[in-house]
């Protein structure tokens, strides 16, 4: 089987590595040469163009941002046409239900089939091979798609046949986990404010009942300057975006979801969009008139 991977960044490498690892043989697109690099370097074939990185594959992995660059991808180019007869593309995109159903028909009169496989655990879960995949499709989908799984995956769930049932489960995840670091970010400058340690308050947190992942993940960066960027706050606009437009189109209100939206617009509005998504603590700083750095 030959398998190909287009997006070769901080989640998408990760996955390739481990794919590669596993001793299946990839080729691969990013429009970043460095990112081409560091997949060569892991002993992945790079490509210079999509079409050509997707050629003649039976599966191709789609690791981009979010649903138009998969449509561009896909459908804007010729990789649809460059890949075999019935091949099998598993978009691990976080995307609406919507558009996971969407571009999986499109992908069906082209003669493909789709496994809808969003992933959790962030770059770290990448690199470690410990990502927990939520995945639909049809059943050749996943019989395709079971050698990079077992690579890529601590755990698979296996969530029903249809395109859009795993997306639906991964936007729903988001909600908790884009709260949650809103909340820890709200927590570690009402802390701070008011005269806490933030090291001191962290400590405590962590180990009584008002932790999180979120709170234990991202707090450290928050206490640093320049954490390195695992995942950026213009990546959870994007994805509360996606909760919002999930719950209007399900008819439910959710004001946390929207409220942590507005933290994260406000911390990219001051210009931390592309840096790492525990910057949202700057726009609660901002708030509350005093930075961490100051009771550290």
């Amino acid at each position: 089987m030959s398998t190909a991977i287009i997006g070769l960044g901080a989640m998408g490498l990760g996955m390739a590595r481990n794919i590669l690892t596993a001793g299946i043989p990839m080729t691969g697109y990013d429009l970043s040469p460095d990112a081409r690099q560091r997949f060569t370097d892991a002993g992945g074939t790079p490509r210079d163009t999509p079409e050509d990185a997707a050629k003649g594959a039976d599966l191709l992995l789609v690791m981009v941002v979010n649903a138009d660059q998969a449509r561009s991808v896909l459908f804007d180019t010729d990789v649809a046409r460059a890949l075999a007869p019935g091949a099998t593309v598993m978009l691990s995109s976080t995307v609406a239900p919507s558009d996971a159903r969407e571009i999986a028909a499109r992908l069906a009169e082209a003669g493909l089939i789709m496994l809808d496989a969003p992933v959790s655990g962030g770059q770290v879960g990448a690199e470690a091979g410990t990502l927990t995949v939520m995945a639909s499709g049809p059943e050749a989908a996943f019989d395709r798609a079971d050698p990079v799984l077992d690579a890529v995956a601590g755990i698979v769930h296996r969530l029903g046949d249809e395109a859009g049932q795993a997306a639906t489960y991964k936007v729903v995840h988001q909600l908790a986990a884009g709260v949650h670091l809103a909340v820890a970010a709200e927590l570690m400058a009402l802390g701070s404010k008011a005269g806490c340690d933030p090291q001191t308050l962290y400590d405590i947190v962590t180990n009584a009942a008002g932790n999180s992942w979120m709170m234990s993940d991202r707090v450290p960066r928050m206490l640093v300057d320049d954490p390195p960027v695992a995942s950026s706050v213009d990546i959870f606009i994007k994805d509360l975006g996606l909760v919002l437009q999930t719950g209007k189109d399900a008819g439910v209100a959710l004001p946390l979801s929207a409220a942590a939206y507005q933290m994260f617009t406000a911390a990219s509005a001051m210009g931390h969009g592309r840096e790492d998504d525990s910057r949202v603590v700057r726009a609660y700083e901002a708030l509350m008139g005093q930075s961490l750095k100051d009771r550290t």
